[in-house]
């Protein structure tokens, strides 16, 4: 069959790579192995010996088939190094397709039909977009994403992907982010979407409603279930996603399940250090429930992804060398009679041979070319093709635009056991746009297309509009009762239901009672204690809770014994799938390091981005799973926002739940570690990410109020809110709970310890939060004692609720200007006292100053801006200026500033206080 007479299901564009031919279709003296594993013409010095090894493997596939094959394979190879033959090193298999056709399973779709239905969501995803920019230019979005992978998530759409109601559950696919306007065609198509939603595409303000631009559940939350665009994030929170699925299942809280996750990325995105970060963890831990998909179209925003190389060979390598079965997927059908005809393996070794950059030119220029510049490199390949005319050779797809080829991948991905697959898939980018754009590099940015772009996009995929303005794009469906309608429902019912889809749908769980509060309510006494050490009890007794317990979902990296949570180890277990294959060097030891197939620790390693994926695979069970996991996932502070920020912005995006720990937090309160881990700023990156709630708290008691109210809001009324709580190592006695507290802890603010003696003039209001609470008690007493100064101390365990409420009230009086105005808690709570305000933080001065505006006569800050210092504690505070004395010597300073104190006596406070006036400002030391 010559190109021509096969079905144009992509309107075929040239060239991409092809994989292995049989030995015996290659003579002896075309035969080399170069360095990179790939044959080369020429220089057989025994022609004759080489035929006769080939004809050996060709009678042993024959007789005895591919493994044994593979086995003498094997030992000739052994035996070769043992005799000291240097075997150059190569992960990479030939540039051709892995699925040889004589292996390819029968398509079990309606081709044509399939056809025209692929037509019409390529028409209405391109139309989503024009339309968008005609009526409001610069309004943005993607054409050539979907134009080059819409076979891959068709065959997907028509044949793969389990929906919400198939039995043990459905997919889960993250769509790749620049592709969202197929997906929302296909939807359309389906009957979920409609002409409104379509039209107000990026316009989600506009009356009705419209569509995000890319996948956002927080947007879209009945629609998206994972936020993509964010490139790189959607790889490792897929692997992690697959390892929890396993984790469910192994526990017992899951039904084993056939169903898959999909994850689709493109080859410019794998440059992302979290996209490749995790290959091993999901070989290691034989996750074949996962499969990648990777769009190859060879081209990222400004040009080649890898010009001068070739990426599917630069990914083969990486992904099999990592352990996962790869799949390649480079040339389409028409391809198979060339590769068949060349008997001189001259075809594979051009395709080994041109670069990226070559294939991308190839896209884009005249059959003509292709011949001189592609075939015309050896006489032979020009022979090969000698009955093939231009068009015909321009018409030579690439494997990504053959649904046969692509279902064949699929089949073989689901099917696979013991371990992930990747396949990658060649495309052209902007497929089927033409001059508007196919294989350009100014592709990427295509938004707009002129009345003669749009008519030939039409007659290439052969669409034909009822009525209406056909230049102007306008959306079409066909009728409910059309064959594509039918099939298109036929298909996603036999599947299980519509995809993309996000269903909520579990059974809440009680928060545990106050008696979880009770236990450190009472305080400890003289007895010194961290609130690590709190957050240990308090964890413990949720997990031993008979009704909470098999929720709850430890999360660490690496840092258990820091944190002090090894105790767990063999109580609860380290999740591994394989269990525990050795016998640990501390297995005598009560808190001995052991790890169990249904255990319920998640201990990560050194990886705050894969512990991070696991916090959003837990936190989001709810929804993927119906299952109300909680995730407590504990870290070093310092390198949670300020090293993976990006995934818990996804993760507010995907309204995950639970919460997040920056264990031995501060700026000053982690002996000796200095610069890279002394954390000043995470409460002001926390503040950043709109559904995050973030706490200080200082003592057992606030810290037991906030979780037992926390697992309310998010398991009991359902909140789409998770937490941020700030942990410290430093141990000192945990104060008992003032009477009636717990409103104030929660609201973010209440008075600690009144002043001890009454105010004789300006009365002084400390505000203090963490360890740094306790130096604003010393300075009470200071002020007391040597100043005669009356001080009162507030708790204030969240700054960013305290402005969160408060900014809600100014709003609401804003826009009700003839109501009563509200009055926030912070102004409330204040409203009666008098004096001079000022806060001390072990973080920026700009977590204080969240409620500046707020505070009567203003609010005074103390900070740890600056680089952190190794040193021991009492030193670290005095040099950020945020210990007792320094507290002291600010409150008598702001008196002095009011005229209540002559400067004079504050200079001498200075010398009473041993600060040198002279010392380096900590904000530029």
């Amino acid at each position: 069959m010559t190109p021509s007479e096969t079905l144009e299901d992509d309107a075929a564009k040239p060239l991409a790579d092809v994989g292995a031919v049989r030995s015996s279709d290659m003579p002896a003296e075309r035969i080399v192995v170069q360095e990179n594993g790939l044959l080369q013409g020429n220089g057989d010095a025994d022609a004759l010996e080489t035929r006769e090894w080939l004809e050996s493997l060709d009678w042993v596939l024959h007789s005895a088939g591919p493994d044994r094959a593979k086995y003498l394979l094997r030992q000739l190879k052994q035996k070769a190094i043992r005799s000291g033959v240097e075997i150059p090193f190569t992960a990479n298999t030939p540039y051709v397709n892995t699925i040889p056709p004589e292996q390819q399973p029968e398509y079990p779709g309606d081709r044509e039909l399939e056809r025209r239905i692929k037509g019409l969501v390529r028409w209405n995803a391109m139309s989503m977009v024009v339309r968008a920019n005609k009526h409001d230019d610069g309004i943005g979005g993607h054409i050539a994403t979907y134009a080059s992978s819409a076979t891959l998530y068709e065959v997907g759409f028509n044949h793969f992907f389990r929906g919400p109601n198939a039995h043990g559950g459905g997919d889960q696919v993250y769509f790749q982010g620049h592709a969202s306007p197929g997906i929302y065609a296909r939807a359309y198509l389906e009957g979920r979407l409609n002409d409104r939603n379509l039209e107000n595409f990026r316009h989600e303000l506009h009356p009705g409603g419209g569509l995000s631009s890319y996948p956002h559940p927080w947007l879209m939350p009945q629609f998206w279930q994972f936020p993509t665009v964010s490139m790189g994030l959607a790889p490792i929170m897929g692997i992690y996603q697959a390892r929890f699925n396993r984790y469910l299942e192994h526990r017992g809280l899951k039904e084993p399940s056939d169903a898959k996750i999909w994850c689709y990325l493109g080859d410019g995105e794998t440059d992302e250090p979290e996209s490749l970060g995790a290959l091993t963890l999901a070989s290691r831990e034989k996750l074949d429930n996962l499969i990648f998909v990777i769009n190859c179209n060879l081209q990222r925003l400004d040009g080649p992804v890898r010009g001068n190389g070739k990426i599917i060979q630069e990914l083969e390598a990486a992904f099999r060398g990592a352990g996962w079965n790869c799949i390649k997927v480079i040339w389409g059908n028409d391809w198979d009679p060339l590769l068949d005809a060349d008997k001189t393996g001259l075809l594979v070794q051009r395709m080994n041979e041109a670069v990226d950059g070559e294939y991308q030119k190839y896209s884009v220029e005249s059959g003509a070319y292709i011949r001189e510049h592609f075939f015309g490199r050896y006489p032979e390949l020009l022979d090969l093709v000698k009955n093939y005319s231009d068009e015909q050779l321009t018409k030579l797809k690439r494997g990504g635009h053959d649904p046969e080829k692509v279902y064949a991948a699929y089949k073989a991905a689901v099917e696979h056991k013991g371990s992930p697959t990747v396949i990658l898939a060649a495309t052209i980018k902007g497929y089927g746009l033409g001059k508007a754009g196919e294989g350009r590099n100014t592709t990427h940015q295509n938004k707009k297309m002129e009345k003669e772009q749009i008519k030939e996009f039409r007659q290439r995929f052969g669409i034909s509009l009822p009525n209406g303005d056909q230049d102007f794009c306008s959306f079409y469906r066909p009728s409910p009762d059309s064959p594509e309608s039918l099939y298109i429902h036929q298909q996603r019912r036999a599947l299980g239901g519509s995809l993309p889809a996000r269903i909520v749908q579990y059974v809440p769980v009680k928060a545990p009672g106050q008696e979880f509060i009770q236990a450190f309510a009472k305080g400890t006494g003289d007895k010194a204690a961290s609130t690590t050490m709190v957050f240990r009890d308090l964890l413990l007794k949720l997990l031993e809770d008979k009704q909470l317990g098999k929720w709850i979902v430890p999360i660490i990296p690496d840092e258990a014994r820091t944190f002090g949570l090894d105790p767990f180890f063999k109580k609860f277990g380290i999740y591994s799938c394989v269990g525990q294959l050795y016998e640990p060097v501390d297995a005598k030891f009560q808190a001995s390091y052991h790890e169990a197939k249904d255990g319920q620790i998640l201990e990560e390693g050194i990886t705050e981005a894969g512990s991070m994926s696991s916090f959003i695979a837990a936190g989001t069970a709810y929804a993927t799973h119906g299952l109300p996991m909680i995730p407590f996932y504990i870290y070093y502070s310092m390198f949670g926002f300020q090293r993976i920020g990006d995934l818990v912005w996804a993760a507010a995006d995907m309204r995950s739940r639970g919460f997040l720990f920056g264990g031995t937090a501060g700026r000053t309160t982690l002996n000796g570690e200095g610069l890279q881990h002394e954390d000043g700023h995470s409460h002001v990156l926390a503040s950043t990410v709109p559904t995050l709630v973030a706490y200080d708290p200082a003592f057992g008691y606030e810290l037991a109020v906030i979780l037992r109210d926390g697992i309310r809001r998010m398991y009991e009324v359902g909140e789409d809110v998770f937490y941020y709580v700030t942990l410290y190592n430093e141990n000192y006695a945990m104060h008992a709970m003032p009477e009636g507290a717990a409103e104030g802890v929660l609201k973010g603010m209440y008075k600690f310890r009144p002043a001890s003696l009454k105010a004789r003039g300006t009365k002084i209001h400390l505000f203090g939060s963490g360890p740094i609470l306790r130096e604003a008690l010393r300075a009470q007493e200071i002020l007391a004692e040597k100043y005669g100064v009356a001080a009162d101390v507030w708790s204030v365990t969240s700054y960013r609720e305290l402005r969160r409420e408060a900014l809600d009230a100014e709003r609401w009086n804003l826009l009700h200007p003839a109501e009563r105005p509200r009055i926030s808690y912070v102004e409330s709570l204040l409203s009666k006292e008098q004096g001079v305000f000022l806060a001390a933080s072990d973080y920026m001065r700009a977590v204080p100053e969240m409620i500046q505006r707020w505070v009567p006569g203003g609010l005074y800050p103390l900070g740890t801006d600056g680089f952190g210092r190794s040193e021991s504690r009492p030193a670290l505070r005095r040099f950020f200026e945020v210990d007792a004395e320094c507290i002291t010597l600010a409150a008598l300073a702001q008196l002095a500033r009011r005229g209540d104190l002559k400067p004079e006596r504050v200079e001498q406070a200075l010398r009473e206080l041993d600060i040198d006036p002279e010392k380096s400002n900590p904000m530029h030391a």
